[in-house]
């Protein structure tokens, strides 16, 4: 949902509200905002006061602004989750160490005695900061990885989406418990019975170093460039109902969740996360049921919505180019979140935390139907904004400057007045980055220890060495966020940039992995080749995609608004329609698909190659490299280690 985030700076957004919002306020009311009791500032955050300025469907008298802002209880829910943040850190850092040392844990499935399992990160102490000792809980992990995904990014994303362009993208709910299945029973019992430390350790042992770690960087890098967004999404949010300064928002977040992370380790990031998502969500579900209860139920909700052309559930057209379909949602949907899911180094870290496959695939359990329900409150919140702005589009109106505002726009106007609610809606926000990021942080650290420094320049760090890089990676990882908050607020180019890249990172590591799990005679050459290839060709189509909407050349699909009962003369923008039909084919293609074609490039370029450069002889193949859906149809060659093992086991018991 990158593609959603506002592309002004704070300085820009200001600026036009400022000018729209005082012009239409001394038209209409003749206030003058240098004196009158609306004070300029509270003018200028429309959001902090709640108000239905001018240009909206309606103003509320004075006497009302003060029941909107962000008031005493507001401050103490917000200040409470940072308290309880930190305090979190210093808990699990200062206080609660882990009872049982790596060496004291036995694995949950065979390991090698010809080849014993090394010590994670090379000691225990590391081994507990950033896998806490793989004896971590079902729920607090599950949580964790819901953490990992739902950002603020997410939920102010989805909830516009809906509202500008219907809910066939509800149907991202089936592709999430779908990906889930696949997770499970493909990827994840392939890195349990490893016992990896990071994800792309799997690589080096499949293929080869070089392929490791090139990987490797491709997520740091897939990482950094996600950073600012994280922390610059909430920070707009908070700003417009606080008017705190929007560098200070930013610096806050950034500071809690470095020190949580930097002093508790990854114990301190999930349990951390557990609540923050149980905030974030019961933040959201409060807006659904209030607005619900303002909307006069249900059935009048989803018949504004059939009338506003908002419910569609059965768009099955099989053109590419539509935003949403059927296909697009599923196959797009379902390619997008497996590839993530699978094999991103922030969700395997958490699998790995887990005693057991049978817990790691609980933990997956709960994260799937976990972010489906979130996902699907958010698709229905969507629903409740165009209900209550299906007569005057909040952004036509110069409510807005930018989609991702309605939300924050629609909490303070349908239950700002209810004291503690703008809180907890910002509490929720607030949570979703400080969650985002500290998995973030956390896992990016160990991969630079990990495949980096251990795995691409074979240097084996003492323990104090060890954790003076990862902490001090956390601390740089910090910096950095806080830099590309700078450049995010100034340079809107970079928005394109980042989101292209990130999609090319996804799909071609995907696609990596799953050449090595599910497609045996897979060579080094053929998945080297079969990486570029869908790098650039996801590059490309992502690339030139960008550039052709930045010139205009394709039209918008979002659904028709309206503006017939603004209090103001509000008329909707004349839209110049273009011909796309001189437009390259995959440049009009939607976003969906760009995922799936860079995975199936990937592997299917891969595949191709290997078979014509000497493939890998499956006999040689150790069965544990390769998904377990496929061991019914390996040699009984791949499973001599195997054997072994169980026949040692056998003999020490």
């Amino acid at each position: 949902m990158l593609n959603l985030i506002t592309h002004l700076s704070a300085a820009q957004m200001e600026m036009e509200i400022r000018m729209r919002l005082l012009l239409r306020l001394r038209l209409q009311t003749g206030y003058n905002c240098q004196t009158s009791s609306i004070a300029a500032s509270c003018v200028l955050h429309s959001f902090r006061c709640g108000m239905a300025l001018p240009g909206g469907i309606g103003t509320l008298p004075t006497k009302w602004a003060e029941n909107y802002r962000f008031g005493e209880i507001d401050y103490i829910v917000f200040l409470g989750m940072i308290v309880l943040s930190t305090g979190t850190g210093i808990y699990f850092g200062c206080y609660k160490k882990s009872k049982k040392t790596i060496e004291e844990v036995e694995p949950s499935l065979p390991v090698s005695v010809d080849k014993p399992r090394r010590q994670d990160f090379g000691s225990a102490k590391m081994s507990e900061y950033l896998l806490g000792s793989r004896q971590l809980k079902v729920f607090p992990v599950a949580m964790s990885l819901i953490a990992s995904y739902v950002s603020g990014v997410t939920i102010l994303g989805t909830t516009s989406e809906i509202y500008n362009y219907g809910t066939q993208y509800w149907f991202i709910a089936i592709a999430i418990l779908l990906q889930g299945v696949a997770v499970a029973y493909i990827y994840i019992p392939v890195f349990t019975v490893l016992q990896v430390g990071s994800s792309y350790e799997y690589l080096e042992m499949r293929f080869h170093s070089v392929i490791r770690s090139i990987a490797s960087f491709m997520f740091i890098l897939d990482e950094i460039l996600f950073l600012p967004f994280i922390v610059y999404v909430p920070a707009i949010a908070l700003n417009q109902v606080s008017g705190i300064n929007l560098h200070v928002i930013s610096s806050v977040i950034v500071i809690v969740c470095v020190f949580y992370t930097f002093v508790g380790g990854i114990k301190a990031v999930v349990h951390t996360d557990a609540w923050q998502t149980l905030v974030m969500f019961l933040s959201v579900l409060a807006v659904a049921v209030l607005g619900t209860f303002y909307a006069k139920g249900m059935d009048k909700l989803f018949d504004d919505a059939a009338k506003g052309e908002r419910l569609i559930f059965t768009n099955i057209n099989p053109s590419p180019y539509v935003r949403h379909t059927v296909w697009s949602v599923l196959i797009g949907g379902f390619s997008y979140w497996t590839s993530f899911n699978a094999v991103n180094q922030t969700m395997v870290q958490r699998y790995m935390s887990l005693p057991s496959l049978k817990q790691a695939r609980a933990s997956m359990a709960i994260f799937t139907i976990g972010v489906a329900a979130f996902v699907s409150v958010c698709c229905y919140v969507g629903l409740l904004i165009f209900e209550k702005y299906q007569d005057c589009d909040p952004l036509t109106a110069g409510l807005i400057t930018h989609d991702d505002q309605l939300l924050p726009l629609y909490v303070v106007q349908s239950v700002g007045h209810l004291s503690g609610m703008a809180g907890l809606f910002i509490a929720g926000i607030f949570g979703a980055a400080l969650s985002s990021l500290s998995v973030v942080l956390n896992s990016t650290s160990l991969v630079i220890l990990e495949d980096i420094v251990r795995g691409c320049f074979k240097i084996q760090p003492s323990e104090r060495a060890s954790t003076i890089l990862v902490k001090g990676s956390i601390l740089v990882l910090g910096v950095i966020a806080l830099s590309l908050v700078l450049v995010l607020e100034h340079l809107s180019g970079v928005l394109s940039i980042c989101t292209s890249m990130t999609a090319i990172a996804a799909g071609t590591t995907f696609g990596l992995f799953t050449l090595g799990m599910l497609v045996p005679w897979a060579n080094n050459v053929g998945t080297a080749v079969g990486g570029i290839v869908g790098a650039l060709l996801a590059g490309w189509i992502s690339f030139g995609t960008q550039f052709t909407i930045a010139a205009g050349q394709l039209n918008s699909q979002k659904l028709n608004v309206s503006v017939a009962h603004c209090t103001t003369n509000v008329t909707l923008p004349d839209y110049n329609w273009v011909d796309e039909e001189d437009v390259f084919p995959l440049y009009r293609l939607s976003y969906h698909w760009i995922n799936p074609i860079g995975v199936a490039t990937v592997i299917v370029v891969g595949s191709i190659v290997s078979l014509l450069t000497k493939p890998t002889d499956v006999k040689t193949l150790d069965a544990d490299l390769i998904s377990p859906v496929l061991h019914r149809f390996l040699p009984k060659e791949c499973f001599v280690s195997r054997q072994r093992q169980q026949t040692n086991l056998l003999n020490r018991t």
